[in-house]
């Protein structure tokens, strides 16, 4: 018995085995051994796994635990000195447990024998079988038959023979190894794949299964051959190494290989290496660092190379590059820091080289508290680089700094008093230069009359704004003869009285029914066209149903509506008792006096009387999903917007559709009407296949944006995935599609193992 204890490692049962095993026989007989002394000194951890006291790494038993066992009849013979326990031998030391039908040691050779269903459970869960094994050397190394071996995260391997050195060390001979579950109709068969090996070490100290001669096989049938194979055997969360190369072709690098290394620097950092090999361009180096700390985290991810120039010359020689990075920490309870910083040396490089190519990049560094819920503050300051080649740098802003801070208070009557102030300087090379200092005062109380059941609900806001600027003629305002400096004044009064009528019905089985009018009276002075004062935050405005009753319906604060207006709107509704519903409204606004004020041309809000503004929502039941918006002109009907979406899911199939239609904006370039429609079906097959295909089409231009298709399979030990991407954008500079516009993705995963990717772009 306790020789099959020191085969699983466990030294403490050495100390039995020599001299405190009674000389007779004791059916179900269960003692426990005395700890050994420990050694003089520990042995270091292994890299990357935690130490406890004495050296030893989580789950391994200590030398100083006391080994327990039990066997239905243990044996002494004193003559040969040999100690033979049989019968549903089970021993375990700390975590690690052991069975067997037999063992035999001989004290003589310090040789011991284990015969019989061996079975060695770990503590991570893996499960260790064999037939028999001879073990020497204090029990630490061993000759195996018939080893079997069950794995983190489903791995299995089986050899015919294996030597284990020093206890952590397994060299196994005709090795077998496979994620796959056996099929239950034939146990026998092969499985989906396995890798099958002439030799293999399992090196248990780093968690490391190394394959020499060894080929992959599907389905029985060897389909790849490599001399040296290395992966984790699932024991550990990450690990150093080297991972699954990707390679491809494309048509501005030609052929490529990737081929990514993974270091596990410690427990809270790591990095990857990924360097890219291509037959037409200067290699190419990729990084990408995390670390995370007691109080916050830190991302860095970034690339170099050399670019060798187009022929058309829009992308000249030099050195390339990006960087994406992020960092949060928390200084104590109330405050935290942070910064983003992005930079790239140009979007075609990103598309080229696929490091998430992004149309604008921001950087920023912040500090920001938070009290409660009631009060916050932040400072911080922000970059933008446009990377289209279309963009005037000179004119992109330099936000800095830029401060917010609010605090909430209530009354004893049911009313929300809230204060903030929301100050910056914005700097440009060639544009305008604004510096603003604005506070905002809004109060609301919502109260209920008991005869009727009205909602009532009474709003107030107050809003001041100083403004100093310079070259207010020029980008983003473009106003006429104002050249130099000058300061503005902006202030505003709003109030309002909303008033709804919930009205409410029971429709029996089919769930209930609600129809509810509503009416919001806004007054205040009259503001005029603003033209004079700098606007930054309320360049981009959409009028909708989301911001009909807002007192200020600009997102930002630099153009302030004035004047009495009334907002009314019919919302009805249709409540199904399986949790669906039928919702609709629709509603404009009036205004009492005025002109349009800062609504520029078409944006619905420009006459006294706006445009109709609605939404339908359609889930009647849980297979359809439909949500639309849309605005249409006060006189005549026409579209002025439309965003629909739809969605029928009914099994495996996942049909969705969309179509858009907006009128040209003056902010958007180019001005111009947008109508796209598009189309997504999604398929699943079965309990692993799934399918799917989308296109966008932009109606305005005739043309695609965009289509794509994929299709995957996946199971517990294998993903097959393939991707096609192309898009139609086109670079305004060279009237052609941006590089890399087609994106052919074949992934190949084998799970506990890694994946091996084909890429053409």
């Amino acid at each position: 018995m306790l020789a099959a204890l020191v085969a699983a490692g466990l030294p403490g049962a050495a100390a039995l085995a020599q001299g405190l095993v009674p000389e007779v026989q004791t059916p179900g007989s269960i003692g426990t051994v005395p700890p050994t002394p420990a050694p003089p000194a520990a042995a270091p951890p292994a890299s990357g796994t935690p130490a406890l006291p004495g050296g030893r790494r989580t789950g391994q038993p200590s030398r100083n635990e006391p080994v327990t066992f039990t066997a239905n009849e243990v044996e002494y013979d004193r003559d040969r000195a040999l100690v033979t326990a049989r019968g549903r031998v089970e021993a375990w030391q700390g975590d690690r447990i052991l069975r067997a039908d037999e063992f035999t040691y001989d004290r003589n050779t310090g040789v011991a024998t284990v015969r019989g269903n061996v079975q060695v459970l770990e503590a991570d869960g893996q499960v260790i079988f064999a037939d028999s094994a001879v073990l020497s050397n204090n029990m630490r190394n061993a000759v195996v038959e018939g080893l079997r071996a069950l794995l983190a995260q489903n791995g299995r391997m089986a050899a015919a023979g294996a030597r284990r050195t020093d206890g952590t060390i397994f060299d196994l001979a005709r090795v077998t190894y496979s994620s796959c579950n056996l099929c239950q109709d034939d146990p026998l068969a092969p499985p989906l794949w396995q890798l099958r090996a002439r030799v293999a070490t399992w090196d248990q100290t780093n968690r490391q299964v190394r394959y020499r001669d060894a080929r992959v096989e599907f389905a029985g049938i060897p389909l790849l051959y490599t001399p040296y194979l290395q992966h984790p055997d699932g024991s550990a969360p990450r690990q150093s190494g080297f991972l699954s190369p990707t390679f491809g072709i494309t048509r501005y690098l030609g052929g490529f290989l990737e081929l990514p290394y993974y270091w596990a620097i410690d427990e809270s950092q790591d990095l990857k290496v990924s360097p890219t090999i291509s037959t037409r361009q200067v290699p190419n180096l990729g990084l990408e660092y995390r670390r995370r700390f007691n109080s916050g985290e830190l991302q860095v991810a970034g690339s170099l190379g050399y670019n060798s120039g187009t022929d058309d010359g829009t992308e000249s020689r030099g050195f390339v590059g990006h960087i994406f990075s992020r960092g949060r920490f928390s200084l104590d309870e109330t405050w935290r820091t942070g910064f983003d910083f992005n930079r790239a040396s140009s979007e075609t490089y990103l598309r080229t080289w696929r490091y998430d190519a992004r149309r604008v990049l921001s950087s920023s560094a912040f500090v920001e508290g938070f009290w409660g819920a009631d009060g916050y503050a932040r400072i911080d300051g922000r970059a933008y680089q446009g990377l289209s080649t279309t963009d005037d740098l000179s004119v992109t802003p330099y936000v800095l700094p830029n401060t917010y801070a609010d605090y909430v208070m209530r009354d004893g009557i049911g009313g929300t008093f809230t204060i903030d102030t929301w100050n910056f300087a914005i700097f440009r090379d060639t544009g305008t230069d604004t510096r603003r200092a604005s506070t905002r005062m809004t109060y609301e109380l919502p109260f209920v009359e008991g005869v009727t059941g009205s909602a009532f609900t009474f709003r107030a806001q107050g809003d001041l704004a100083q403004y100093s600027y310079d070259k207010l003629n020029m980008a983003p305002n473009f106003v006429t003869g104002v050249a130099g400096s000058g300061t503005a004044t902006q202030a505003n009064i709003r109030m309002a009285l909303d008033w709804r009528l919930p009205l409410v019905r029971s429709a029996g089985d089919w769930g209930s029914q609600m129809i509810e009018p509503r009416v919001q009276i806004v007054t205040g002075p009259n503001t005029g066209s603003q033209i004079r004062v700098p606007n930054e935050d309320s360049l981009d405005f959409e009028f909708t149903d989301a911001n009909l009753f807002e007192l200020n319906r600009f997102v930002g604060r630099d153009r302030q509506e004035g004047g009495t207006r009334i907002d009314a709107a019919m919302r009805g509704a249709w409540y199904f008792p399986n949790g669906g519903q039928v919702e609709a409204l629709a509603g404009r606004s009036f205004r009492i006096a005025g002109d349009g004020g800062p609504f520029y041309t078409g944006s619905g809000l420009e006459n006294r009387e706006s445009d109709w503004v609605g939404r339908l929502r359609l889930s009647p039941v849980p297979w359809l999903t439909f949500l639309g918006r849309t605005r249409l002109d006060a006189d005549t009907g026409e579209r002025r917007f439309i965003d629909a979406s739809a969605t029928v899911t009914r099994g495996p199939t996942a049909v969705s559709a969309g179509y858009l239609f907006a009128t040209a904006a003056p902010y958007l370039n180019p001005v111009r009407d947008r109508e796209e429609v598009s189309l997504g079906v999604t398929q699943r097959i079965g309990q692993n296949w799934r399918v799917s295909a989308s296109g966008r089409y932009d109606i305005g231009i005739q043309r695609p944006v965009s289509v794509a298709a994929s299709a995957a399979y996946e199971d517990e030990c294998f993903i097959l995935e393939g991707r096609f991407v192309h898009r139609y954008a086109v670079d305004p500079t060279t009237n052609s599609e941006y590089a890399s516009s087609t994106l052919l993705l074949i992934r190949l995963t084998l799970k506990t193992v890694g994946d091996f990717g084909f890429r053409a772009i």
